[in-house]
């Protein structure tokens, strides 16, 4: 695809989303001109990856007519007038498939869109179609028995991981600059560490969702991906803010993220962990992400190494996902067990097996381990880890199974840095950090304090700044 690399298309689909908008805004290209060159990007690049899996070039064409229309006439609906938008295949459109990668939902067609849908289109963005996820999200994997598997663009041999494992490749490959995911056990910060780009799971409540089964629950949440730190805060400007409906929505304006991201980090105190006391991670993933500290010491970070004790937040993790697997597909289970992959069966029935004193006994664990984090919060204001614990693996692996010779028990525990992070409900973002020798990308997790996206972003913003790891292009599209 080298012919096209010069081509003012291609350049126009890797400018980040502030200039996109800028752009638009200015009247220098217009909607059908943006538009027009994402849908011709993904015609060149999607058979190589499978990213999109369902697309609505057709409505968008039209959208975007009428986007550059009430421009002329002077109505702004909002940042993202005119914007193309991808989002994940979990999140329901109106009128537009949603299969959740599930052959049980493979005609599934909502009336209704999901609440961070409703947002970015009262914005003015335009969805563009949906990204690939593995079956119901579960796993780390991008593949599914109605769409097959998703690439990793820079070794179409590897997985992207995921489950918002669409969304990255998408951004990566410049298919689309906007798009949403969503965060249990690390969907947003895995496939963005692995397609070099930026995902960052919000506090839970920051992006509220309405209609989910377990709106008490914070273990999950919807969330922005991006190529960079304020491509992601700009879509975190719209997305966020206080909805009646949800039962943990923050009641914080959203307006903050829309600002500068500039920050003088003289002073800030950075803990710095490299396997979070002794946990199994591979070695040349480690070198690319401890090669990165010197970057928060040159921005006059005090860095020390410190990780805060989280020893218990497998058993949290573990119970807490089993019951809320549980409760999403008994019916699932009871109906149509054929067509669940096996991974999915198991956790559920592990949650419907479940004595309610292991859930109690998590719930309990979780408390005393949020005390512990106030604590050591008080004295650093960021935590810096690692997002995975291998790079890349094969496509043809479900999942990792062992680490460094060391066995693992499920199908989940090779997720442990971000499951980790996901327990204590503190912000956590994925950054671009570096590859390794054989040209795969590594991701720097980033986890701040108590409701502190916005200092996440700009200690993010700063780390960009400084590396420019986000511009290097995948070979797919070089």
């Amino acid at each position: 695809m080298s012919d096209n690399s010069s081509s003012s298309e291609f350049s126009l689909v890797f400018k980040t989303v502030r200039e996109q908008a800028k752009f638009l805004a200015d009247g220098q290209i217009s909607s059908q001109e943006l538009v027009t060159a994402h849908l011709n990007q993904i015609e060149r690049v999607n058979p190589s990856v499978n990213a999109i899996v369902t697309l609505v070039a057709d409505s968008a064409l039209d959208q975007a007519k009428a986007a550059d229309e009430s421009r002329i006439a002077g109505i702004e609906a909002g940042p993202f007038h005119g914007m193309p938008v991808l989002i994940k295949d979990l999140q329901d459109t109106k009128g537009i498939l949603t299969t959740q990668g599930s052959p049980i939902y493979k005609d599934h067609i909502p009336k209704s869109d999901a609440l961070i849908v409703d947002r970015l289109k009262k914005a003015g963005a335009i969805v563009i179609g949906k990204s690939n996820t593995p079956e119901f999200g579960a796993g780390s994997q991008t593949f599914n028995s109605v769409f097959g598997a998703t690439c990793n663009p820079y070794d179409v041999t590897k997985t992207c991981g995921g489950s918002s494992g669409g969304a990255g490749v998408a951004l990566a490959t410049g298919m689309v600059s906007i798009a949403t995911g969503s965060d249990l056990g690390g969907s947003l910060r895995n496939p963005a560490a692995w397609s070099n780009v930026v995902g960052i799971r919000p506090t839970p409540g920051r992006v509220p969702s309405v209609g989910v089964d377990l709106g008490w629950s914070n273990l999950s949440t919807d969330g922005p991906m991006g190529r960079t730190v304020g491509d992601v805060a700009m879509q975190l400007s719209v997305i966020a803010g206080h909805d009646a409906r949800s039962p943990l929505s923050i009641q914080e304006s959203a307006a903050m993220f829309a600002g500068s991201l500039e920050r003088d980090f003289k002073g800030s105190h950075v803990a710095w962990s490299k396997d979070l006391g002794g946990r199994p991670i591979d070695s040349e993933n480690s070198r690319v992400t401890e090669s990165q500290r010197h970057v928060f010491e040159n921005l006059g970070c005090i860095v020390e190494d410190a990780e805060p004790d989280l020893v218990t937040t497998d058993e949290i993790f573990q119970s807490l996902r089993a019951y809320s697997f549980a409760i999403k597909h008994e019916a699932h289970l009871r109906e149509h067990r054929d067509k669940m992959k096996e991974t999915v069966i198991w956790n559920t029935e592990q949650g419907l097996n479940m004595p309610s004193i292991d859930l109690a006994r998590a719930e309990r664990l979780r408390t005393r381990l949020w005390e512990q984090l106030m604590v050591f919060f008080e004295k650093y204001e960021f935590l810096a880890m690692p997002v995975t614990s291998v790079p890349p693996f094969s496509i043809e692996d479900e999942y990792v199974s062992e680490i460094n010779g060391a066995q693992l028990e499920t199908y989940l525990d090779w997720m442990w840095p971000c499951y980790a992070i996901s327990v204590t409900g503190l912000p956590a973002m994925s950054v671009p950090a570096g590859f390794t020798e054989d040209g795969l990308p590594v991701g720097l997790q980033l986890v701040g304090r108590p409701r502190d996206e916005i200092g996440l972003l700009q200690l993010g913003n700063a780390f960009e700044q400084e590396t420019n790891f986000w511009k290097q292009r995948p070979p797919v599209v070089i």
